[in-house]
């Protein structure tokens, strides 16, 4: 019964995850990106708190998948984060640096 309940969760979230970036215009993905990085940051803490408690070996696949994926999206969050801001810093910055060197 447990599996049951976690599937349909996970299901759900998965469908209202999707119809809410799929209303976002395309344009507002990049500066969405900080706030993904604290959405996943939350899902990798729920996955320590499951892996506390997990028994199966299915949950176990779940556990890592969740791991795995909510990983990979903060890291690239943050290098989309920090790309996007290197676009707005002056050039008087970038040439102080330069000199600095």
């Amino acid at each position: 019964m447990d599996i049951v309940v976690a599937i349909t969760l996970f299901v759900l979230a998965l469908l209202i995850g999707v119809e809410v970036i799929g209303k976002v215009p395309a344009t507002l993905h990049t500066p969405l990106m900080s706030g993904a990085n604290s959405i996943h940051g939350i899902v990798i803490a729920g996955v320590v708190i499951v892996a506390a408690h997990a028994t199966s070996p299915l949950a176990w696949v779940f556990i890592f998948l969740a791991a795995v994926l909510g990983t990979m999206n903060v890291v690239g969050g943050y290098v989309v984060t920090d790309r996007m801001l290197e676009m707005f810093k002056s050039d008087k910055g970038k040439k102080k640096k330069e000199e600095a060197k």
